[in-house]
């Protein structure tokens, strides 16, 4: 597969990554709406901190570290040895399951079972669960280095409506059964997931498409773990760079949802104000997790299939590295420009925003605030997401080592802040620390970008700030909106609400305008990787 095949390959992956984003992230705002108006505040803080907390702490140890591994190399790879490595996320899951469900169960405090409900059965649920979903790990990874972009699509969708559906049927029929109603919807989940793509690979194996393809497996039982003739069971490099992402995985996962692990561990919030946080939380990570995420994801594979790890700019074919610096200036420009555009209307709209969603439950006290301070920090993940994209999938197993040393520091530090910061100002104590160790990620990357390129005529990092006038529109659009929330939001009825609605939509026309005249090498990648495929497709 050629460089440029790789590139249309991830842009499309990416596309479809977004939807299934958006709809996952709307069914979820949707649902917790819904869910608002029939269970308490201290179910919900239990659920989508403690248990789901839970739940990805074992999938993330699991599985992390395996996938990064095994999509670090070309299809080509000996694709047995591959999935004998991949098998091995099951019983690490397994493991990871038991120790953990029995911290969650006895040395953690235990939420009033007056209250909450069968929070035993919850931890049960949860941690299988994950276990659960570990079972679908080869067929994963053999779907997204071979880009199988619609499986993943279709298998998560249907899989998040059965767990919207039932949760809702439970809620309206039962909701005395407490915390029984979530742990069953995330079960069902999980196990539809697994359906999904086990039915998809008997039905493909073995088929025409598949021979047409030369897809590296032909059978069913080609999936299950088995020994190779004249070769370890499993490929030790591959083992061993497993071994240095793991390393890295543990310390990631604690930067990615530090949070929560205070709050579960140190009690900084009750089960009501973690519950509203988490809210907010979600409510304000939505476009970073639907739009951000998904290119994080399939633009690594990009980079690590373009780029040959561990080697610099210098040592690779130049046509290859000129193409993913290109890539990468496009990328940042793209999320730099999305995160400036969520900051500036993020501070005017916070309010009326938590107003509509939740009623005076989220909008007074430090919701607003909370959003406010959110909407910086989408800015700052939305930078560092595609930094560390490119980091690590170039980075040699040597260079991943070191940095997590890096890592640990930063955990350390980052664990430190959000207690004292939290003792300071509350539940914005956490969107600080995150915010302040952010930045030093970033830190960290951009001058990893900057050696590596710097034996190269590409300068990636060269062209990230916006045009003069792009950032004036922006200034403007910032002072506008803050008048407006200030003279017409938010206690002065819905002709009012409307009024400061319609400045904020002529203020992100403006925005776009400009953008789209005065960011013509943004707009070319766009139009060329994304938009043309959908005009051929309408053709």
């Amino acid at each position: 597969m050629s460089s440029q095949e790789v590139l249309s390959s991830a842009t499309k992956l990416a596309s479809y990554n977004v939807l299934l984003q958006v709809m996952f992230r709307g069914l979820t705002f949707v649902l917790n709406a819904f869910t608002l108006r029939f269970v308490s505040k201290e179910i919900i803080g239990v659920v989508n901190v403690r248990l789901t907390l839970l739940y990805s702490t074992v999938v993330f140890l699991a599985r992390e570290a395996f996938r990064r591994a095994c999509l670090s190399g070309s299809t080509e790879q000996n694709w047995t040895q591959v999935i004998n490595l991949l098998w091995l996320t099951v019983p690490v899951g397994a493991l990871w399951s038991v120790l953990l469900g029995w911290v969650w169960l006895c040395l953690l405090e235990v939420p009033d079972p007056a209250g909450t409900p069968h929070y035993e059965v919850g931890v049960l649920l949860f941690g299988l669960s994950a276990v659960v979903e570990l079972l679908a790990e080869p067929l994963w990874v053999l779907a997204q280095a071979h880009m199988f972009v619609r499986l993943k699509v279709i298998a998560e969708s249907l899989s998040i409506i059965v767990k919207c559906l039932l949760t809702v049927l439970l809620v309206l029929l039962v909701p005395h059964w407490g915390l029984y109603i979530f742990s069953l919807a995330q079960l069902a989940y999980t196990s539809f997931l697994v359906l999904c793509y086990v039915l998809y690979f008997v039905k493909f194996l073995g088929s025409q498409e598949a021979e047409k393809s030369s897809f590296p497996l032909s059978r069913v039982r080609d999936l299950l773990p088995k020994c190779t003739r004249d070769k370890p069971v499993v490929n030790w490099r591959l083992a061993k760079l497993t071994w240095s992402f793991f390393k890295q995985s543990f310390l990631k996962q604690i930067l990615t949802e530090g949070e929560r692990y205070v709050m579960t561990f140190l009690n900084v919030l009750n089960f009501g104000d973690q519950g509203v946080y988490d809210i907010v939380n979600n409510l304000g990570s939505l476009v970073a997790r639907f739009i951000f995420q998904p290119i994080e994801e399939s633009f690594y594979i990009f980079f690590a299939k373009v780029l040959e790890r561990g080697k610099q700019a210098k040592q690779q074919n130049m046509d290859d590295v000129t193409m993913a610096a290109a890539v990468l200036e496009c990328l940042l420009k793209l999320v730099l420009l999305i995160g400036l555009t969520i900051t500036v209307f993020g501070y005017a709209y916070s309010h009326l925003a938590l107003d509509i969603y939740g009623g005076s439950l989220l909008s007074s006290g430090s919701g607003p605030s909370l959003l406010r301070y959110y909407s910086l920090y989408v800015l700052l993940l939305a930078v560092n997401g595609v930094t560390e994209c490119f980091t690590f999938a170039t980075m040699s197993k040597e260079q991943v080592d070191r940095y997590n040393f890096v890592m640990l520091a930063l955990s350390a530090s980052f664990l430190s802040l959000s207690y004292f910061l939290t003792q300071w100002q509350g539940s914005v104590g956490f969107i600080l620390a995150n915010c302040l160790n952010m930045t030093l990620r970033i830190a960290h990357s951009v001058r990893y970008i900057q050696g590596y390129f710097s034996h190269s005529s590409s300068r990636p990092l060269a062209g990230l700030l916006p045009s003069p006038a792009l950032l004036l529109v922006f200034l403007g659009s910032a002072g506008l909106t803050a008048l407006s929330e200030v003279l017409l939001c938010c206690d002065s009825g819905w002709i009012s609400r409307l009024v400061h609605i319609a400045v904020g939509a002529v203020c992100l026309l403006a925005v776009l305008i400009t953008a789209l005249f005065t960011e013509t090498k943004l707009v070319h990648f766009i139009r060329t990787q994304y938009l043309s495929r959908y005009t051929k497709k309408g053709m």
